[in-house]
């Protein structure tokens, strides 16, 4: 149990942190943030709506409890990551520019699989 707690707080901690950092620019609409969303060829007023959908997606896996929110809110993590991929792709973006788009989403799998690792061990018991 000890080993499947750190690796969940691990992975979490990490992908919290990276959406977390993504989300600053957008909630505060600097204009880096609505630039790159035009570029890839969304609206301007898009930009606060998805800062504050990822802020609150990551409280929702952070915060303990509440099971059915975190797996909406993982889920919404996933739709963001893989949607920003392909946006970047669709629009023609180098792969050096989007393969890291790839550790993104593989740290969000692997901190949901622990999620539910965690899950399976504290209804055992462990």
């Amino acid at each position: 149990m000890k080993k499947t707690k750190v690796l969940y707080w691990v992975f979490t901690g990490l992908i919290s942190a990276l959406m977390l950092s993504s989300s600053v620019p957008s909630v505060l609409r600097l204009p880096q943030a609505v630039d790159f969303m035009t570029k890839l060829g969304y609206p301007g007023y898009i930009v606060p709506f998805l800062g504050v959908a990822k802020i609150l997606g990551v409280a929702a896996i952070l915060i303990p409890g509440f099971p059915r929110i975190k797996e909406w809110a993982y889920a919404g993590l996933c739709i963001d990551l893989v949607g920003a991929t392909y946006s970047l792709i669709a629009i023609g973006t180098p792969v050096t520019q989007w393969i890291f788009m790839l550790i993104w989403i593989i740290l969000l799998f692997v901190s949901y699989v622990y999620y539910h690792k965690r899950l399976a061990a504290i209804k055992k018991g462990n």
